[in-house]
C-alpha cells in the first residue's frame, strides 16, 4: 500500500480503507482469537466477531488521522476489544449455554505466522496447533497476554505498549519476555506429549 492510499484511508476514502482493513485482517483475526477467550469463542465464531469489528471500524473512522499503519492497527484492536468486552458482558448476563463450540478455521485464525509449513495435508495438525497456541495464551496472566499480543500481533513498540497499559517501558519488556518464555515452555511441553 502506498502512503497516499494510507492517507486516503484515514480521510474516509472507502476503497482505501477497505484495502487497509484487508491488509490488517490476519493480525485482527489473531488479536480476536487471543482476546476473546474460550467461552465467547464457543458461542460465536471469531470470523463473525472480526466482521463485526470491521463494520464498526468502517463506520467509526470519521476524522481520525493516524501517523502510520501500526497506530491504525492499534486503534483497530481497541475497537475489537470494545466489541469483545460488550459481547462478553452480554454472554455473562444472559448466562447462555456455551457448550456449542465453533470449529477452528486454521486458514482464518490469524496465527499463520506462528504456524510453519501449513499445507492441506497438515490441516488437522494445524487445527491442533492453533488450539494449543490459544490455550497457551490463555495460560498467561492478563497483563502478560496483553503485552505479548500488543507486541507480537499488533506490533506496537515498547513505549506505545507502556502508554497503552499505563506501565513503565521496563515493566512492559519484562511482561513480554516472561510471557513469551511461558508460551515457549507451554508449547514445548505440548509437543513433548505427542507420540
Amino acid at each position: 500500500m502506498t502512503d497516499s492510499t494510507f492517507h486516503r484511508a484515514t480521510r474516509g476514502d472507502r476503497p482505501a480503507l477497505e484495502e487497509l482493513l484487508e491488509r490488517n485482517l490476519p493480525r485482527l483475526h489473531a488479536y480476536v482469537r487471543a482476546k476473546a477467550g474460550p467461552r465467547l469463542l464457543a458461542r460465536e465464531s471469531h470470523a463473525d466477531l472480526v466482521q463485526t469489528v470491521c463494520r464498526a471500524a468502517l463506520e467509526g473512522l470519521d476524522g481520525f488521522e493516524f501517523r502510520d499503519e501500526v497506530q491504525f492497527r492499534h486503534w483497530l484492536c481497541q475497537v475489537a476489544w470494545r466489541k469483545l468486552a460488550g459481547r462478553g458482558r452480554r454472554l455473562r448476563s444472559a448466562r447462555q449455554d456455551a457448550a456449542r463450540e465453533a470449529p477452528v478455521d486454521v486458514h482464518a485464525s490469524g496465527f499463520g505466522a506462528w504456524l510453519s509449513e501449513l499445507t492441506p495435508s497438515r490441516d488437522a495438525s494445524a487445527r491442533e496447533q492453533v488450539e494449543l497456541v490459544e490455550a497457551a495464551l490463555d495460560s498467561l496472566t492478563d497483563e502478560q497476554r496483553e503485552a505479548v499480543v500488543l507486541r507480537r500481533i499488533v506490533e506496537l513498540d515498547y513505549a506505545d505498549i507502556a502508554a497503552a497499559m499505563g506501565k513503565r517501558e521496563v515493566a512492559v519488556r519484562n511482561l513480554v519476555y516472561r510471557g513469551l518464555a511461558r508460551l515457549a515452555l507451554t508449547l514445548r511441553g505440548c509437543d513433548g506429549d505427542r507420540p
